[in-house]
C-alpha cells in the first residue's frame, strides 16, 4: 500500500471512529479532536514511515504544515513531496486525499521545494504548539526532526513580510484543494 493510501486509510479510520464514538454518547472524542490528531501524527511521524525519503529534488525536507488563525479556529495545510496534501481544522471541517489530483500534487510539491529554500532560517523543536492569535507557524518535517518557523500574520498577508511567498504557496495548496472539492458532483 502507497503511504499516501495509508494516511487516508488511518485518517479515514480516526474520522469514522470519532463519528461513531460521538453517535454512541461518548462526546469525548469530536471531528475537530480527530483533525488535531491527524495533524499531531503528522508532526510526530517519521517521513520515513510514510515511505518518503530524500530525494535530489528534496534532500531536506519531506512536508510542511501552515497554521495560521482564521477567526476563534485554526487551519493547518499540509503539503509533502509526493504530492499529498491535506486540510485540517480545529472546528469540525478537514480536507483529506488531495493526492489522487493533479493540480493538488503540483501546488504540494511547489510548496514543499519553497520550505527546501527556507530550511535553514527554520530552528529545530520538538513543541508544536498552534499560533498565536496574528501569528503563521510553518512546520518543516525534515529527514532530521521538525524545524519550526514563526512569523506575524499581517506581514505575510499583505506580501511584505519575509515568508510572504511560502504563506501564498500554502494558500495555493488551499485553493486547489477547494476546488477538488467544488468539483465533486
Amino acid at each position: 500500500m502507497t503511504a499516501p493510501r495509508r494516511i487516508l486509510r488511518f485518517a479515514i479510520c480516526l474520522l469514522l471512529w470519532s463519528a461513531m464514538s460521538i453517535a454512541e454518547g461518548h462526546a469525548e472524542k469530536s471531528p475537530a479532536d480527530g483533525m488535531r490528531e491527524l495533524r499531531m501524527m503528522m508532526l510526530t511521524t517519521s517521513p520515513d514511515q510514510f515511505g518518503i525519503r530524500p530525494t535530489k529534488e528534496y534532500p531536506r525536507v519531506a512536508g510542511i504544515l501552515m497554521d495560521w488563525p482564521i477567526g476563534e479556529h485554526t487551519a493547518t495545510i499540509l503539503a509533502m513531496s509526493d504530492g499529498n496534501a491535506s486540510l485540517y481544522t480545529t472546528s469540525t471541517f478537514g480536507i483529506l486525499g488531495g493526492f489522487a489530483h493533479e493540480s493538488v500534487r503540483v501546488a504540494a510539491r511547489r510548496f514543499v521545494r519553497a520550505a527546501e529554500g527556507v530550511h535553514d532560517r527554520a530552528v529545530a523543536t520538538a513543541e508544536y504548539p498552534y499560533p498565536g492569535r496574528n501569528r503563521v507557524r510553518f512546520y518543516l518535517l525534515t529527514f532530521q526532526g521538525v524545524r519550526v518557523i514563526e512569523t506575524d500574520l499581517n506581514s505575510v498577508i499583505d506580501r511584505t513580510g519575509e515568508y510572504s511567498e511560502l504563506f501564498a504557496l500554502g494558500q495555493a495548496v488551499l485553493t486547489e484543494l477547494r476546488l477538488m472539492i467544488e468539483k465533486k458532483p
